[in-house]
């Protein structure tokens, strides 16, 4: 008996992000989580990460990034296997408190970063277009989504600490 596939069914999920550094205290408000995460791959056309974040914990597989747009994988895991998981990753494990914060009818990703990546913080927001108009902060700073210097997946093999002053 043959199987026949039909991938048209399924849509891919798809990411798209725009990062920016962020200036100031204006955004502090209400209690962060906490996160660990690590990568098993950090392939710059596929990234598997493994991400622990108070009682919660993900997988996740991330495509190709192009422009600020990529796929995404992403599945509750339970808390034992992350923490498993996270022996077998590479490099420093990345350390950083996250916050939401809404503003303006979007939900802003603020991470500030713990370990070797201390003094770096960062804020991210989910578009449903890469051109989407929005309303930007009085906080957010310099954008740097095409900085691959500020993935995730790269600050785990070259942190924010060992940075060249003057380069960050």
């Amino acid at each position: 008996m043959k199987y026949k596939l039909n991938f048209e069914r399924y849509s891919m999920p798809l990411e798209i992000e725009r990062k920016f550094l962020v200036s100031g205290d204006g955004w502090r408000n209400g209690e962060g989580i906490r996160c660990i995460q690590g990568y098993l791959n950090t392939d710059k056309e596929r990234t598997v990460r493994v991400r622990l974040g108070g009682d919660k914990a993900f997988l996740t597989i991330k495509g190709l990034t192009t422009g600020a747009t990529r796929e995404e994988y992403e599945y509750e895991i339970p808390t034992a296997h992350a923490q498993d998981l996270l022996k077998l990753c590479e490099g420093p494990l990345i350390e950083k408190i996250r916050y939401k914060i809404a503003c303006d009818g979007l939900i802003w990703e603020i991470d500030e970063f713990l370990g070797e990546n201390a003094g770096l913080i960062l804020a991210e927001v989910e578009l449903q277009k890469e051109n989407q108009v929005f309303e930007r902060p009085s906080w957010l700073g310099e954008e740097v989504t095409h900085d691959e210097r500020y993935f995730n997946s790269n600050l785990c093999s070259y942190p924010y600490s060992k940075w060249p002053k003057g380069k960050k």
